[in-house]
């Protein structure tokens, strides 16, 4: 008898089972993300975001009355704000497609902000997905066309390889078809965090929003963890950098533009034992990707209403990066270099002071910045212990007699004397 209350006990659960397993959910969230404590210390003074986190490049030699170069200096910290959160969220179907969306954010700050906000929880990317059989349509924040998330430099610096590597999150609609191993997209995006020298104001004013287009190629063996992805991708932006100019006390609206085209090709080849990655990009206007460059004035085209027209700077990038793909132990080689190719035309000063704007190129008297970067990664389950030797090379214009750069009327360096920083890294984290 106790045998069959058993039997009767078990077929009873069996159908309420059995409906659970049938039933898919609705509505969903997982999270994800990871802790992380990086530890560093830096032989130069540099360029840097957020308290030293986000490196560029080494400081420009400048003299004290003495002749001491006041940038020549060390420096350590600590932080952990790079720690992060990610959502994944799952819905029911809409419109004949699966949904999905993402929200991520860190404690980073934002780049925009007016007083210092280290540990400030900021976002990163939100968006939702429709996925149809072969198309897909995302809005919302996410990467620019030009950091590719299958193929962006691996490196453990916060910077992820930038000037080098294109650098930016922006609100934008991304339509995606892949009839198979080739995808192609279009975008149309904004700028928030990362904008251009005026901030976004610059590109909402040209009525343009940012044009970018990518095609790439794609094939991966899931049974052998080998992988190979290529492809191209241009972009297209205008921007207006003044509403007003003035003369004598008077105001007169302006409408000039300045407008740049960029192009990139990137390759990644993938198999048990390693990765090689590769990005080349030729483009104008880069401030807002995190990259040396921008745009300067060209002439004043009106002298009563101080109208002036610009000329946008062009400036050649690539970097490669080999690592292997051990489960407990990675070893990892990344180099990158970044040249200034000057402007289209004749340069008449860097900085708009006709219509009093402030800068508008980010490494003016940069000729190059060259940079290695190997590191040690130990694993052990979602632990990591990561360092990195962080080798910055910036080649800055030397000065004349008169103290002015050596560089053409068009911007480009003639001669130069360089600096250097090293950073050490060390970081732990733990994923989650």
């Amino acid at each position: 008898m106790k045998h069959l209350y058993v039997v009767l006990l078990v077929l009873g659960f069996l159908p309420v089972k059995a409906q659970v397993k049938t039933e898919e959910p609705k509505y969903g969230i997982n999270f994800s993300g990871f802790v992380k404590n990086d530890f560093f210390w830096d032989t130069r003074e540099s360029y840097t975001i957020r308290e030293g986190h986000f490196l560029l490049y080494p400081k420009e030699v400048s003299n004290d009355a003495e002749g001491n170069d006041i940038n020549d200096k060390t420096s350590f910290n600590f932080l952990s704000i790079q720690t992060r959160i990610t959502g994944k969220i799952t819905a029911p179907d809409a419109f004949g497609a699966k949904t999905s969306a993402l929200i991520e954010a860190d404690f980073f700050g934002n780049e925009n902000a007016a007083f210092v906000d280290a540990n400030g929880f900021r976002l990163r990317h939100a968006y939702v997905k429709l996925n149809w059989e072969k198309t897909e349509l995302l809005t919302g924040q996410f990467w620019h066309p030009f950091f590719i998330p299958g193929c962006f430099s691996g490196v453990v610096s916060f910077n992820t390889g930038a000037p080098m590597q294109p650098f930016s999150r922006n609100p934008q609609i991304r339509l995606t078809h892949k009839p198979g191993k080739v995808s192609m997209a279009a975008i149309v995006s904004a700028q928030r965090d990362f904008t251009s020298p005026q901030g976004s104001a610059s590109l909402r004013y040209s009525s343009l929003p940012d044009l970018s287009a990518i095609v790439s190629y794609e094939t991966n063996n899931v049974e052998k963890k080998s992988g190979f992805l290529t492809g191209v991708a241009v972009d297209y932006k205008v921007l207006q950098p003044l509403l007003t100019t003035s003369k004598g006390g008077n105001t007169f609206v302006t409408n000039e533009k300045i407008s740049g085209f960029s192009a990139t090709a990137f390759i990644r080849y993938k198999n048990p034992a390693y990765t090689i990655k590769f990005q080349g990009i030729l483009g104008q206007n880069l401030f807002d990707l995190t990259m040396l460059g921008g745009y300067a004035v060209h002439s004043i085209t009106d002298t009563v209403r101080n109208t002036v027209d610009y000329t946008a700077l062009k400036n050649l990038t690539g970097w490669a990066e080999f690592n292997t793909n051990g489960e407990k132990f990675q070893v990892g080689l990344w180099v990158g270099y970044t040249e200034n190719l000057g402007a289209g035309d004749n340069i008449l000063v860097y900085s708009n002071k006709a219509g009093g704007t402030d800068a508008t190129v980010r490494g003016a008297n940069v000729k190059s910045i060259l940079r290695l970067s190997p590191r040690i990664i130990f694993i052990s389950g979602k632990f990591n212990f990561a360092t990195e030797l962080e080798y910055t090379n910036a080649a800055y214009a030397s000065r004349d007699a008169n103290g002015l750069p050596n560089r053409d009327e068009m911007g480009v360096i003639t001669d130069t004397e360089g600096v250097s920083n090293i950073r050490l890294l060390l970081s732990v984290i733990y994923n989650f």
